[in-house]
Order: C-alpha cells, then sequence, then structure tokens
C-alpha cells in the first residue's frame, strides 16, 4: 500500500482522482486551499516548503499528484499581481513538491499543458521533445514549472494534457451545455485545434503510472521518469467541440455558427494547433486512450442524470 497525496483536490482532476481512489487500496491524503462542503480536504498550501515537507514526512508520502494550478489564462496577462501569483502556484509550488518527494525518494506526477507550445506554426502532434514555445504569461509560468522539477533531480511524471473538462468545476462543456440550452444562436472559433481531454482518463491514465510506479518501487531510480502527452484521440476544433456537445445533449435548437479567432481578440494568443502526439505514454504504460466523442459522451450523461 502507498500514500498519495493530492493536492488541487477540489479541482477538476482533484476531484476525478477522488473517484479513482474510492476502488483503490492505497491511501489518499486529498488537499487544497478551500472547503468544500461534504467533502473531505485536508488544507495545504504548496507554496509553503516547509508546510509541503511537514505533510509529506508525517504521512509518509510516496506519490505526489499535482493537480493544483493557476489558470486563469487571460487574467495574469495585464495583472502583474496575477502574474507573479501564477508563477507562484505555477512554478515555484511544483518545485516545493519536487524538493519535498526527492527527500522521501518518492515519485512526483505534475500536471502541465500543451500552452507550453503555440508560438511556431505547426500542424503536427507535438512531441514530448519538442521545444516550449508559451504565447503567455500562463504557459511561461507551467513551463518554468516543469524546468524547476527537472532541476532538483526528483523522480517525476510530468503529464502535459489540453482542453481539461468533467463534470466538475469550471470548463467549456460545461459553459456549452448551459449556453446551448438558454440561447437561439452562438459563434464558436473554428480556426484553433486540439484535443479534448475527459479529466476522469487522465486520472485512469495517473492510476495505471502510479500501479507501474509501485511495482519498480524497490530501486532508487525509476526508469521511466520523464515528459509525457496524454490528450484523448482525435482532432476537433473548438466549434466542433461545441457542435457535438449540443448533439450529445440534445440542445439542436441552437445555431453554432463558426468564426475566426480574429473576430474575438483575446490577451493571449492561443495555440492555433496544440494535438498532442500520445505514443510514447501509450508505449511507455500501455495506456488505452478513448476517443474524444466517446468520453464526451460518458461526461455529458453523468451531468445530465
Amino acid at each position: 500500500m502507498m500514500n498519495i497525496l493530492v493536492t488541487g483536490a477540489n479541482g477538476q482532476l482533484g476531484n476525478e482522482m477522488r473517484i479513482i481512489s474510492k476502488g483503490s487500496k492505497d491511501n489518499y491524503i486529498f488537499t487544497d486551499v478551500s472547503k468544500v462542503a461534504g467533502v473531505e480536504t485536508t488544507y495545504l498550501d504548496i507554496t509553503d516548503l516547509g508546510a509541503v515537507q511537514k505533510m509529506v514526512n508525517d504521512n509518509k508520502v510516496n506519490v505526489i499528484v499535482n493537480c493544483a494550478a493557476w489558470t486563469n489564462v487571460d487574467a495574469c496577462e495585464t495583472d502583474e499581481k496575477l502574474a507573479a501569483l501564477a508563477e507562484k502556484l505555477n512554478a515555484d509550488a511544483p518545485e516545493n513538491l519536487a524538493k519535498a518527494v526527492k527527500e522521501v525518494n518518492g515519485l512526483l506526477v505534475q500536471i502541465s499543458t500543451d500552452y507550453v507550445f503555440g508560438k511556431e506554426a505547426y500542424n503536427t502532434p507535438c512531441k514530448e521533445d519538442q521545444k516550449g514555445t508559451p504565447t503567455g504569461v500562463y504557459g511561461m509560468t507551467k513551463l518554468h514549472g516543469e524546468q524547476k522539477i527537472l532541476a532538483t533531480g526528483c523522480k517525476h511524471i510530468i503529464i502535459r494534457t489540453a482542453w481539461l473538462y468533467s463534470e466538475f468545476g469550471k470548463n467549456f462543456c460545461k459553459t456549452m451545455l448551459n449556453l446551448t440550452a438558454t440561447r437561439p444562436a452562438l459563434k464558436v472559433v473554428i480556426d484553433q485545434c486540439g484535443t479534448p481531454t475527459y479529466a476522469l482518463d487522465l486520472a485512469k491514465t495517473i492510476e495505471t503510472i502510479i500501479e507501474d510506479y509501485k511495482q519498480a518501487s524497490d530501486s532508487t531510480e525509476y526508469g521511466k521518469t520523464g515528459v509525457y502527452h496524454f490528450s484523448n484521440e482525435g482532432v476537433c476544433s473548438w466549434y466542433d467541440f461545441a457542435k457535438m456537445i449540443a448533439e450529445y445533449s440534445g440542445h439542436t435548437d441552437c445555431e453554432i455558427i463558426p468564426c475566426y479567432s480574429v473576430d474575438y481578440p483575446s490577451l493571449v494568443k492561443r495555440p492555433a494547433y496544440s494535438v498532442l502526439d500520445k505514443t510514447k505514454i501509450k508505449e511507455t504504460f500501455g495506456v488505452n486512450v478513448p476517443y474524444w466523442t466517446a468520453s464526451l459522451k460518458v461526461c455529458i450523461n453523468n451531468l445530465q442524470r
């Protein structure tokens, strides 16, 4: 049995990790800085190295899964204080987790993002060794987080993901469910392509990685340490994503109209093409990656229940 610390446990992925934990023999400790009624959460400020070290040592933690992040992409482009907070949460905090887990020879699973790419134009899926070229503060802080983890030398699995949605929190899927039910028409961008990621599929992949790590935990090294990509299979635009949400939810009275990014200027330039190559994670861990529409159906069915 392992002791697994999950940070940011009240967010989208953290909540899916809670679901995964119910079928596990391992001991999960769910932490966050916020409380949610009816959900057991231990308070932990991951920007405080001493507090992180104490939590790890007191609970004999073997694995940390870091689901915590500052994700308000636009806000940190114009507000220096929020940009500094993003750096603190997305770069300094993962470094704290990496330092603490290294002291106990444990494993850090860090969630990163497709936003580490985007400045260069490309039209083939991004591989793990592709140079990070963020277009905004959020992507840059997440890239700094990756770099700081690598610099500590701890055992790590960094998973870059994209377009995350779930039954929990705020996300594109839930927003579109609401808008397509209440508006006669919507404009959605068609010139940004990627792949939606159902947070439960990502949580299951993390569970697979933890199980793999348990088999190898006797050694001081973990040969599968590194950066990996995970999203669902396939490629679509935000327009396609919205169309399928409307179709699967039965909200077909809402007309969804394709438009271009220039019609809706954003404070940050989002990657025009951020499909992630998942070959490495599939081959290394034997992960089965569902097609994006199949997972979307599951999530919408759960939400409508």
